[in-house]
């Protein structure tokens, strides 16, 4: 008996993102978890149901192959290269009218599905082989690569590029993709863009952007909160001072404390990578960095002498402290 289709299972569309999947996931989990229904046979086979189907969906690779081979990807031992290059074979081998000539007789006693079902455990679809109409096949996937910068990539934007997709004659056609880039994407993250992959009987295959981030000559991503250096001189580390840096938005002016140090964390609130998919805001970090005068004349030098009285009496104690 076949499974239900798993996007049906979580009642998602089959162009769900992430967030979403695990917002579904996780609703209906409660509703059928077995705590929840103590006794309840049903409620326990349908979460069972339900985490099964979600531990595929939730997996990228996992979901590709389904998303390409269906049910078959499901079975133990499958290998999605290797049902690629069967595929390939059985294109090669069965072209023609299925009912013409040597060739079609072979189709109408067989097919793709049977292939795969030799390969990967016996499977079949309940179908008997060559009655009844058969799926067709969607177009190929796609792939491009998308470069962004470091502010596109971390506050989201839409971007917008030509793509060739194969038609179903077997000819080429340009069209004109508008991508929309969620914040906080990253240099080898994809982003899908259902239904603008090649064109097939099935309908298209998707398009799938590689991203590649430029990195940015002041700012550091680490998760959502983002990292920037901020250079100060020693008398606005000695006195304080209030200094104006860069931020993903624009500019904020953050408080240097009197006293304070080289590598000091500053932090702003909400000024890192932007909320999105039911994730927080992360926040800005200015971390200081001292920058301290590389000439002096007679008159710096003996007033940094004077200072010197001001020292703490070994600022290098801790070193040398046995762990």
């Amino acid at each position: 008996m076949a499974r239900r289709d798993l996007y049906e299972v979580l009642g998602v569309s089959r162009d769900v993102d992430p967030d979403e999947l695990r917002k579904a996931y996780r609703k209906l989990a409660r509703k059928y978890h077995p705590d929840v229904n103590p006794g309840d046979k049903e409620a326990e086979e349908r979460f069972k149901e339900i985490s099964e189907a979600y531990a595929v969906l939730s997996d990228p690779e996992k979901r590709r192959n389904y998303d390409e081979f269906g049910e078959l990807a499901l079975q133990s031992g499958f290998d999605p290269e290797e049902a690629r290059r069967a595929r390939e074979r059985f294109r090669t081998e069965f072209t023609g009218d299925v009912f013409g000539g040597a060739r079609g007789e072979r189709f109408a006693f067989g097919g793709f599905e049977d292939i795969l079902g030799d390969l990967f455990g016996g499977f079949r679809t309940g179908r008997r082989a060559g009655f009844g109409p058969r799926p067709l096949e969607r177009g190929p996937d796609l792939e491009a690569e998308l470069e962004l910068g470091f502010r596109e990539a971390a506050l989201g934007c839409e971007k917008r590029l030509t793509v060739s997709r194969p038609t179903a004659e077997g000819g080429l056609r340009s069209e004109r993709v508008t991508v929309r880039i969620p914040p906080g994407v990253r240099t080898g993250g994809r982003i899908r863009i259902p239904g603008k992959g090649g064109e097939g009987p099935g309908g298209p295959g998707d398009l799938y952007c590689r991203i590649r981030v430029r990195p940015h000559p002041v700012f550091r991503p680490e998760g959502r909160d983002v990292y920037l250096d901020v250079p100060i001189t020693v008398r606005e580390a000695v006195k304080g001072a209030r200094v104006e840096i860069p931020t993903l938005d624009g500019r904020a002016t953050i408080t240097i404390p009197p006293g304070t140090d080289s590598g000091r964390r500053l932090r702003l609130r909400g000024k890192g990578i932007p909320a999105a998919g039911g994730r927080p805001a992360g926040d800005l970090y200015a971390i200081v960095q001292i920058r301290v005068p590389k000439q002096l004349d007679d008159a710096a030098e003996k007033a940094l002498d004077e200072l010197a009285r001001l020292d703490p009496p070994d600022i290098r104690a801790d070193l040398f402290r046995d762990a």
